[in-house]
C-alpha cells in the first residue's frame, strides 16, 4: 500500500510514522525548504500523551520537555497581578502534561521516521486525479505517483484541502484573533523569564514569555483584530500593539525578527461536513483545527494520525477505514470546539477591564483545594475515550 502525505508538521509525520509501521510505503511532501523554526510553546497533554505512549515516545517527550514552575500574569510595572503554580496543571492532567515547543515535537516525530520514508522538502502537490482504486499525485517537482491513499496534513491553511473540497472561505470560522511568535537571544530576559510562563495583559492583548531548553526566549502573542486578513507588515503591527505593556514587553519586541521570518497568523477553527473524499483525507488542523484557545491542536493532531492508521490496518479498503476513522474522532474534535464555542474568545482574551480582573480571580482560585477536577474538564474536556478504545 502507499500513501502520499503533503505536510511534515506534527500530524504528517506522525501519520507517516504509523502507515510506515502497518507496511505501507510513504511519501512525505513538505511546501518549506527544511524543518520549521517557528512555533510556540504547548502543553502536550491528553489523548495525545496517551498516543506518544502508545508509540513507545512518552520517554523521548520529557527529554525535550521544558520544566515549568508556574504562571505568573504582570502588568505593565511588572507587578504580578495572578499567580498559578505549575503544579495544578499537572495535577488536574494527573501528571501526564509535558510542555514544549512545537518545533521540539515535530523533532521526536521527525526522529521516529527516520530515513523510513520519503520525505521531500521544498515540494508540495499540484494535482490530485481520484481513480476507481485509489488516486494518481502530480507533485511541483513533475513526479507523478499512484497511491492507495492521500493525506492532506499541512495545516489550517491546506492546499489540499483546497484542491480536493474546495476553496478556505467555505470552511475557516474566525475568532477575531491574530497570533504571533518568536525566539530570540537574551540572558537578560531569560534570567527573568526564567522557568516560568510571564503573561504581559490587557484588554484584547496578551503577551507571554517563557525560556526553551537551551535558554532562549519564546515570545507568544495574541491580539484582537476585527479583520481576519493578515497585515502586510506584522512585525509593525506587533510594535504598535504591544509596546504599551511595558518595559519587559518592549525588550522582547526589540528583538522581533523581520515579518517574512515571523510566525503570524489568524486563529480559526476548520469545519467540514466530512473530512474524505474518495481516497483523499485530511487530517490535523488541515481537517479540524480547534484554534490555539481550545489548546489541544497538536494532540488530536498525532490522536488523528494514530486512529486513522490503526483503522487502516484493520479495514477492509480506504474509504471503509476513513469513515471508520472519522466516526471515532469526530466527537473528540466537536467537544474541544465546541468548548470555545460556548466560552468564546472572552476566557482567553478578556475584553475588558472587568473580565480582566475576573480572569485573575479565577487564577487565584485555582490555587484552592478542590479545584482539579473542574480544571481537568477544562483542560481535556468531559468527552474523553481512551485512545486505545478509540483505535480498537
Amino acid at each position: 500500500m502507499r500513501a502520499v502525505i503533503c505536510g511534515a508538521g506534527i500530524a504528517g509525520l506522525a501519520a507517516a510514522a504509523r502507515l510506515h509501521h502497518h507496511g505501507w510505503e510513504v511519501c512525505v511532501v513538505e511546501k518549506a525548504p527544511g524543518p520549521r523554526p517557528q512555533g510556540y510553546m504547548i502543553d502536550f497533554f491528553g489523548p495525545g500523551y496517551e498516543t506518544l505512549g502508545l508509540m513507545g515516545l512518552r520517554s523521548r517527550l520529557h527529554e525535550l520537555g521544558r520544566r515549568v514552575d508556574g504562571i505568573e500574569y504582570i502588568d505593565s510595572e511588572e507587578r504580578v497581578r495572578a499567580r498559578v503554580d505549575y503544579a495544578a496543571f499537572e495535577k488536574a492532567a494527573k501528571g501526564e502534561i509535558v510542555s514544549l515547543l512545537r518545533p521540539d515535537l515535530e523533532l521526536l516525530l521527525r526522529e521516529t521516521v527516520g530515513d523510513k520514508v520519503d520525505l521531500r522538502y521544498a515540494t508540495t502537490i499540484d494535482h490530485i486525479d481520484d481513480t476507481p482504486g485509489g488516486a494518481t499525485v502530480t507533485l511541483s517537482d513533475g513526479s507523478i505517483h499512484d497511491a492507495d491513499m492521500v493525506v492532506g496534513a499541512d495545516g489550517i491553511h491546506s492546499h489540499v484541502r483546497s484542491l480536493v473540497f474546495g476553496p478556505e472561505q467555505d470552511y475557516l470560522y474566525y475568532l477575531g484573533m491574530h497570533t504571533a511568535a518568536f525566539v530570540f537571544d537574551d540572558p537578560e530576559t531569560a534570567r527573568r523569564v526564567d522557568r516560568k510562563f510571564v503573561m504581559l495583559d490587557d484588554v484584547d492583548a496578551q503577551l507571554g514569555l517563557y525560556t526553551t531548553r537551551d535558554d532562549r526566549v519564546a515570545v507568544f502573542a495574541v491580539h484582537r483584530s476585527p479583520d481576519m486578513a493578515l497585515p502586510a507588515d506584522p512585525r509593525e503591527v506587533l510594535q504598535q500593539r504591544f509596546q504599551h505593556l511595558g518595559g519587559l514587553a518592549r525588550r522582547a519586541l526589540a528583538h522581533c525578527p523581520p515579518s517574512d521570518e515571523l510566525y503570524y497568523d489568524q486563529v480559526a477553527q476548520i469545519e467540514l461536513p466530512r473530512w474524505s473524499n474518495g481516497h483523499t483525507v485530511l487530517l490535523g488542523d488541515a481537517a479540524y483545527a480547534v484554534s490555539l484557545i481550545a489548546g489541544q491542536g497538536a494532540s488530536l493532531g498525532v490522536t488523528g494520525a494514530y486512529v486513522l492508521a490503526e483503522r487502516l490496518a484493520a479495514a477492509d479498503s480506504v474509504p471503509e477505514a476513513l469513515d471508520d476513522f472519522e466516526r471515532r474522532v469526530r466527537s473528540l474534535v466537536d467537544d474541544r470546539q465546541a468548548v470555545v464555542r460556548r466560552r468564546g474568545a472572552n476566557v482567553f482574551l478578556p475584553s475588558s477591564p472587568l473580565r480582566l480582573r475576573l480572569r485573575y480571580g479565577v487564577m487565584k482560585a485555582l490555587r484552592l483545594p478542590g479545584t482539579s477536577r473542574l480544571l481537568r474538564n477544562g483542560l481535556i474536556g468531559k468527552f474523553h475515550t481512551p485512545v486505545a478504545d478509540l483505535s480498537a
